[in-house]
């Protein structure tokens, strides 16, 4: 099955952006790993000034001595950020700013502030997460079920992070980005993708009224029974002028009998008589 041009430019949109993506925070962190510049300065440092400027830059900030922490947000960055470019195109860019920025703020409102900073994607990770699966429930709408289906099942163990269970690990961080996420999904359920609508639908919101199928019927219904009401009214006229054309000329009857009776003689005559045939030789003289 072919693409058409606007499929093939969304699939196109859904893996170039998030590509970009990576390679800028890769290239973060490479730089900050080789040159030592501990860009980690540039994260959220909650309840203070100094950490307002990580709402912008710590998605793209990781720690610079373990590689793990950039590989393990880079997969499901990739993955959700695709799907999200790809099947809410329209308001895919608002989505990912209301996360960063949302999520980036409420983290620096409510964390507390152990001198420690917050840095890396995992915020807009779990926001991307919110809005996709609370984002098919609230459209109804059946492929995007599928996709907030697919993400809860790939993703699903994701819900562990929002809680304080492992020390270094920024749970704040994880459901501030969840609680935004959740939110667009509700305040964008009217926008993006919408299921079809049938024809009957559209006709109700223009106040065009159904057609009546039962009454259509119906109607058909009572114009069959009165042609065939008129059939067996004309055939029995035709049949009462016959008759009264036999009344009327009684000779009528009279010939038709004797034809009767002159076919029933000759066939009475012969019935039951066998014809034969005899052969007299001539004598010789």
């Amino acid at each position: 099955m072919k693409m058409t041009q606007l499929e093939r430019g969304r699939t196109l949109e859904a893996i170039i952006y998030p590509l970009l993506l990576l390679v800028i925070m890769w290239s973060v962190f490479l730089i900050d790993r080789f040159f030592h510049l501990d860009l980690y300065r540039f994260g959220v440092k909650p309840q203070t000034l100094e950490g307002i400027k990580g709402i912008f830059l710590m998605p793209f900030i990781h720690g610079q001595r373990d590689f793990s922490h950039i590989i393990n947000n880079s997969i499901p960055t990739f993955v959700l950020l695709s799907a999200l470019i790809y099947f809410y195109r329209e308001i895919a860019l608002y989505v990912v700013l209301f996360i960063w920025i949302g999520g980036g703020f409420l983290l620096w409102y409510i964390a507390q502030n152990t001198l420690s900073y917050h840095i890396g994607m995992s915020g807009v990770i779990y926001g991307l997460f919110g809005f996709l699966f609370m984002s098919g429930f609230f459209k109804k709408y059946l492929p995007l079920q599928a996709i907030s289906l697919f993400v809860a099942f790939v993703y699903g163990s994701m819900i562990w992070g929002i809680f304080p269970m492992e020390e270094g690990i920024s749970w704040e961080g994880h459901l501030s980005g969840l609680l935004v996420g959740a939110l667009l999904a509700y305040a964008f359920r009217k926008k993006g993708p919408v299921p079809p609508k049938y024809a009957y639908e559209i006709e109700k919101e223009m106040g065009i009224e159904p057609p009546d199928l039962e009454g259509e019927w119906k109607e058909r219904r009572r114009i069959w029974e009165e042609q065939q009401i008129k059939k067996q009214e004309e055939l029995q006229r035709r049949i009462d002028i016959l008759e009264g054309q036999r009344n009327e000329n009684p000779s009528l009857k009279e010939d038709k009998s004797e034809n009767k009776s002159t076919d029933s003689t000759n066939s009475s005559s012969t019935k039951g008589h066998q014809i034969t045939y005899h052969f007299v030789p001539k004598k010789k003289e």
